[in-house]
């Protein structure tokens, strides 16, 4: 019977990569971080963010996942970069793979408290991110240098 099944029941969807959004807000040197609670990533400090939700533009996202990580009102300025970030399983075959879009926000009102799926939320000295003390995730230095160079 399978043999008369068309191909495309037979064969599974093929997977595509996740849109999700990254916060990125600076204030005084310093840019604001979480460390994951959850996969990928548990426990390595990066920018707020999280997937996009249908019809939602890019910058409500961030502001949203920006709010809901980190209690943290910002205004979305724009897109300046995007990543890839890959997620594993123990035996090194690829689970998702996310297209993190990077949003410059400025700080309105707040101070960090981790929220949502954040155990740690706190402004964290931009001098300080290569210096090997935080577990970061993937090319988070990368996108800080980026996005500080945009509002210096």
């Amino acid at each position: 019977m399978s043999d008369m099944m068309p191909k495309e029941v037979m064969s599974p969807l093929p997977k595509r990569p996740t849109v999700a959004i990254i916060a990125t807000v600076f204030k005084d040197g310093h840019v604001l971080l979480v460390r994951r609670a959850n996969p990928p990533d548990a426990g390595r400090w990066g920018f707020p963010g999280g997937k996009t939700n249908f019809g939602e533009t890019i910058e409500t996202a961030a502001i949203r996942e920006l709010l809901e990580e980190t209690g943290i009102n910002a205004t979305a300025q724009r897109v300046f970069t995007a990543v890839d970030a890959f997620d594993y399983d123990e035996y090194g075959v690829l689970r998702h793979h996310y297209v993190l879009v990077a949003v410059l926000c400025s700080w309105k009102s707040g101070e960090p408290i981790a929220g949502d799926d954040a155990l740690e939320a706190r402004w964290i000295d931009l001098d300080t991110l290569e210096d090997g003390n935080l577990a970061l995730s993937l090319d988070v230095a990368k996108v800080a240098r980026q996005g500080a160079a945009i509002v210096a």
